[in-house]
């Protein structure tokens, strides 16, 4: 069966199909700035909450701020899929110029799941998302935003994996996406954006 293209108006209906209320981030107020000797100097005599501050700051409250490194960097995106002959991994490090020239390929009605892998190196920062919006034929025909939470500076990176969805099927479904993700926080620094090319196919040799 050939690929067939949809139409503008196909298009149209998916994506009024897909639009998303962003309720999540109108009602969401992030909380006040705090530096990382701020938090480590509250409620020094509350347990639970000292637990707490260690898992998100880790034992060390000496840390360093390095200005020459970007406070939050993040390093790949991957489609997690446990069929796929190969892992679809983005390398998010540099040579953004070549993602437009390159397809990767996700086979059509499988479930995956999305990683971001990034490291936070100097403050604690808040309210992580990334966000995603998808094109067909120049019409955005859908945005999803990943909320990812609040992490303090550590020499690891950490990882982050979305719920399971499910890759568009069917005739219309098949073809090339253009996709521009960002991943920001609460105080909407853009910390980093790029495009990238996903093409759903039949089979994954397609």
């Amino acid at each position: 069966m050939s690929e067939q293209d949809p139409t503008v108006e196909q298009l149209a209906a998916i994506a009024a199909e897909n639009e998303q209320t962003e309720t999540e981030t109108v009602n969401y107020k992030p909380p006040a700035v705090k530096t990382i000797q701020e938090i480590h100097d509250l409620d020094k005599n509350d347990e639970s909450l000292q637990k707490y501050k260690k898992s998100l700051l880790g034992g060390d409250s000496g840390n360093v701020a390095n200005p020459s490194v970007p406070n939050v960097e993040v390093t790949t995106l991957t489609l997690v899929c446990d069929t796929a002959p190969s892992p679809i991994t983005i390398d998010l490090q540099g040579y953004f110029e070549t993602l437009r020239d390159q397809s990767y390929i996700l086979k059509e009605g499988v479930e995956y799941r999305i990683k971001i892998t990034f490291k936070v190196n100097n403050e604690i920062v808040s309210g992580l998302k990334l966000i995603q919006e998808t094109y067909r034929k120049g019409v955005k025909i859908d945005k999803s935003i990943y909320m990812l939470g609040s992490y303090g500076p550590r020499p690891e990176e950490y990882e982050f994996l979305t719920t399971v969805e499910e890759a568009p099927k069917g005739l219309l479904a098949c073809g090339t996406y253009h996709i521009k993700s960002s991943f920001t926080d609460d105080d909407k620094h853009d910390h980093l954006s790029w495009e990238w090319v996903l093409s759903i196919k039949k089979d994954w040799t397609d």
